[in-house]
C-alpha cells in the first residue's frame, strides 16, 4: 500500500535502529499509550512480539526508506475496545520530525481502505487521548466522527488511568 510519499510495508528486524531513534522520544509513545523505548534491542523484541502480525505496517518514507512510524488495525479480539467481528481499531503513530505534515492521514487512509476493501469490515474504531488533539483532527480528516463516549482502556501501558475519546467510521 503506498502513497507518492509513503509505502506501508511489514515491519523487518533491519528497522530496529529507526524504530528505537523515534520510538524512544519521550513524547511519542505516550501519546499513544505505550512507554518510550529504552534500547535497540527493546526495539527489536517490539517488532518481533507486537508488529510481526498481518495487521501492522511500518510507515516509511519513499524519500529514504526508512520506518518512521507505524499504522494498522486491531481485529475484535485484540481491540481496546468491546467491537463485534465485523469491526476492528485503528491506530498509527509518527515520528515527531514527520508531525503536522498529513503523514498520519495518508498512512490512516490506506488503512481504512484496506480495512473495508479488502477485510470487508463495516466500522471502523479510532480512539485518541484528549491530550493529543493531533490525533483526533486525524481521524476527523479521514472522515471518522466523535461518539461523544470516553472510556478508559486498562490495557495501555501508559495512560490505562486517562480516558481516551471514541471515535467511528461507517464503511459507506
Amino acid at each position: 500500500m503506498e502513497t507518492e510519499r509513503i509505502v506501508l510495508r511489514p515491519w523487518c528486524e533491519s528497522d530496529a535502529e529507526a524504530l528505537f531513534r523515534y520510538a524512544s522520544d519521550p513524547d511519542v509513545g505516550p501519546r499513544a499509550g505505550w512507554p518510550p523505548h529504552k534500547s535497540v534491542e527493546e526495539s527489536l523484541e517490539i517488532i518481533r512480539t507486537v508488529f510481526n502480525t498481518d495487521t501492522m505496517w511500518a510507515v516509511v518514507w519513499k524519500e529514504t526508506g526508512e520506518a518512521i512510524g507505524c499504522a494498522g488495525y486491531l481485529p475484535a479480539s485484540h481491540s481496546n475496545l468491546a467491537i463485534a467481528e465485523t469491526e476492528c481499531e485503528v491506530g498509527y503513530w509518527i515520528a515527531r520530525p514527520y508531525w503536522g505534515k498529513g503523514i498520519c492521514t495518508e498512512a490512516l487512509r490506506l488503512v481504512i481502505d484496506y480495512c473495508f476493501s479488502e477485510k470487508g469490515f463495516t466500522v471502523l474504531w479510532g480512539d485518541y487521548f484528549p491530550e493529543n488533539p493531533a490525533s483526533g483532527r486525524v481521524m476527523a480528516k479521514c472522515g471518522f466522527t466523535d461518539t461523544g463516549r470516553e472510556e478508559l482502556c486498562p490495557n495501555l501501558e501508559i495512560g490505562s488511568d486517562r480516558p481516551v475519546r471514541i471515535m467511528r467510521l461507517t464503511r459507506q
